[in-house]
């Protein structure tokens, strides 16, 4: 039943993908609305395969690079209907989906991985550690992608070059919009993953904080995050400077993901390409 389920729900986001790349292309409303649900359709059947997965596992699906890569391309689709929602910008789609889609390819071409889980990688804590930063990390990927579409206008407007692209994209206030949203409902989500994780590592090893090198950048990226919220709020920041901080932050983030699990010799690590962590 899971392979059929992420399957079908790979199979939609990436035709979701296909679609949101045509609308930007041809600027087709009709089209957007089918990649629109299409997506939509992807994200209701990846929610089944990870609800799926957790009652197998009886465990939050994220603890190996193949599940992690999948819920996080859940959260990233997730965020983006929220803020689709709200926003009602449909040119957004066309640079969310791809990344969605990146994760949810790169999750597929892991191997399985067997389902006997050991009783420390269950709990109350776990869940809401791993949930929390996932959906905080998914709405900073709304953050990314409106800075990216933020420098691609601005570069357009300075030129003077107003070409098809310059029409497709919102105004520069939007967008800026969407990234200080993004940063202010994302930002309390890594929070609440940061104080959980440090009580579960309590309950599990007997203290808050080990040293171990995802713990590390996981607080850089925190911290990265914090400054760049708290120039927004208190000192004013917006446009070019809070969109290049956005990226730079995303990219501290995909490598604290990435190279935090898979680079450094850490509990969090997740050993060969489908292996397990020993914790999160």
């Amino acid at each position: 039943m899971e392979y059929i389920l992420s399957g079908i729900a790979l199979f939609l986001i990436i035709l979701s993908t296909g679609g949101f790349i045509v609308y930007i292309i041809r600027q087709n409303s009709s089209v957007f609305r089918y990649a629109y649900w299409v997506l939509f359709g992807g994200f209701v059947f990846q929610t089944l395969f990870l609800v799926y997965r957790y009652i197998a596992l009886g465990t939050v699906p994220a603890i190996n690079l193949k599940m992690a890569l999948a819920f996080f391309a859940w959260s990233v689709i997730g965020a983006y209907l929220i803020f689709q929602a709200k926003f009602r910008l449909m040119v957004l789609g066309s640079f969310v989906a791809p990344i969605a889609a990146f994760f949810m390819i790169f999750s597929s071409s892991l191997p399985h991985v067997p389902d006997a889980m050991p009783p420390v990688l269950k709990g109350i804590w776990l869940l809401l550690h791993v949930t929390s930063m996932f959906l905080g990390d998914g709405i900073f990927a709304i953050a990314f992608a409106s800075a990216l579409m933020y420098l691609i206008q601005e570069r357009q407007i300075k030129k003077k070059t107003r070409g098809t692209l310059f029409k497709r994209l919102p105004s520069l206030e939007t967008l800026d919009s969407i990234n200080h949203y993004s940063l202010v409902y994302g930002f309390p989500l890594i929070t609440i993953g940061m104080i959980t994780g440090a009580i579960y590592a309590q309950y599990v090893l007997g203290s808050y904080w080990q040293w171990d090198p995802k713990e590390v950048w996981s607080l850089a990226t925190w911290a990265c995050y914090a400054i760049l919220l708290h120039e927004r709020l208190a000192v004013g920041w917006q446009g070019r400077r809070a969109a290049i901080m956005s990226i730079f932050c995303f990219m501290m983030l995909i490598f604290t993901f990435l190279g935090g699990g898979l680079l450094h010799d850490s509990y969090h690590n997740f050993g060969d390409f489908g292996g397990g962590a020993i914790l999160p």
